[in-house]
């Protein structure tokens, strides 16, 4: 079967309207291809409508503008959060749910991101959900317990029906930020284990249609060799998606 590869930027907590603006409109021309693969950006909240405006004053680009994070409920009393029907409202597409930055500094649980999922699915955003393991966890050789228990929990009451709207992201939390990568067999591995474990938890066939990202120091001089492996279906991007040089040459290589 044959996964459209996706490229995610996300941009955490940086960027205000215009460098958003300027950004875009200096990426869009840099993609040779935008048949060939989807592409994303997970932007601040307080500049989603203007990413999705700016992409399409540029033109007709599928640009992909996306959320970092949502609560589950509708609306409510809960300072300082955003829903999906106010991600939808600004004409966002896209969120991430469970970065580990949010599992580490904030706190979220998979009980939290399975509801953040339901919540994305009924409003028809593309969710990106993320699972990995920490230094500790891989180096005393729990990372496919630790792993399956992600999925176990973050999926949970998801139909196999539902599993084809949903992207993964496998982001070794000691990876992160770190300027270390993945080798491409440790990142493979880890990949053919979490399309394994959802054989089992879905239909083989759902499973197999499901796109699963790296996300970790993905840079220009290590993406092909990642991307060129058979379960890593795209890249979810940090530091290197702030430049829109380097997120297109990664792009370019997908």
């Amino acid at each position: 079967m044959t996964r459209k590869p996706f490229i995610a930027g996300n941009w955490k907590m940086y960027k205000n309207g215009q460098q958003a603006q300027d950004f875009i409109r200096q990426f869009i021309p840099l993609v040779n291809s935008w048949e060939a693969h989807q592409v994303g950006l997970a932007v601040s909240a307080t500049v989603l409508k203007e990413a999705v405006s700016t992409v399409a004053t540029v033109g007709s680009f599928p640009l992909i503008i996306g959320a970092q994070n949502m609560h589950w409920e509708i609306e409510g009393a809960f300072t300082g959060e955003i829903s999906g029907s106010m991600i939808k409202g600004t004409g966002a597409t896209m969120v991430i749910l469970g970065h580990s930055e949010r599992r580490q500094l904030f706190g979220e649980t998979d009980e939290w991101v399975a509801r953040k999922l339901a919540a994305a699915l009924d409003y028809g955003l593309t969710p990106i959900v993320c699972v990995g393991e920490t230094l500790q966890d891989r180096e005393s050789g729990r990372t496919f317990n630790v792993l399956a228990n992600q999925l176990t929990g973050c999926l949970a009451g998801v139909s196999d029906h539902s599993l084809g709207s949903i992207v993964l992201a496998y982001e070794p939390v000691w990876a992160i930020g770190t300027g270390v990568t993945a080798t491409v067999e440790q990142a493979q591995e880890a990949h053919a284990f979490i399309r394994g474990r959802l054989s089992r938890q879905f239909s083989p066939q759902a499973a197999e249609a499901v796109r699963i990202l790296y996300g970790g120091s993905v840079k220009p001089d290590n993406a092909k060799s990642l991307l060129d492996q058979s379960d890593i279906d795209g890249a979810l991007i940090g530091g290197a998606s702030l430049d829109p040089v380097s997120l297109a040459k990664i792009v370019n290589l997908a």
